[in-house]
């Protein structure tokens, strides 16, 4: 077999892509930090609020849990009236420590433009002032309401 060359240890390797193109790096440099994605820039937003009512409240929110999820339940609670709920306390119950959710869809598809950072602290101080049965100016005086 003149002019046919093979190799006998095994497959070929390929060492170029499809076309042509040597081999891909990484996208972004190990020293650059990559995007952040709305649902992680949300998740700061309520840590960001959560630390402000921890610095004041750190003993009556030691054992609370903050949570985030895309939407609520289709089953409202009791309490909760026709709308949309944008967060929710969940009472301690048995082992489970209690437990305050935030729904980030409710809260990007109401807030104004630059208002969500506001939006997402009112929201968590509300279920903080529930959870410690206090009203909401008691437990962060910057609190706006609407």
């Amino acid at each position: 077999m003149a002019g046919t060359r093979r190799a006998i240890d095994g497959p070929r390797r390929r060492r170029r892509d499809r076309h042509g193109r040597g081999l891909r790096g990484p996208l972004l440099p190990s020293t650059v930090p990559g995007a952040r994605t709305r649902a992680e820039r949300f998740d700061d937003l309520v840590l960001d609020a959560v630390e402000l009512l921890e610095r004041r409240w750190a003993e009556d929110l030691a054992g609370v849990e903050f949570a985030v999820e895309d939407v609520p339940p289709s089953d409202p609670a009791p309490w909760e009236e026709g709308g949309v709920p944008m967060g929710r306390l969940f009472p301690a119950d048995g082992s489970s420590p209690p437990r305050v959710v935030v729904y980030r869809r409710p809260l990007e598809t109401r807030a104004q433009e630059g208002e969500l950072e506001d939006l997402v602290a009112d929201v968590v101080v509300e279920q903080v002032a529930h959870l410690l049965n206090l009203t909401p100016e008691e437990v962060d005086p910057r609190y706006r309401g609407d």
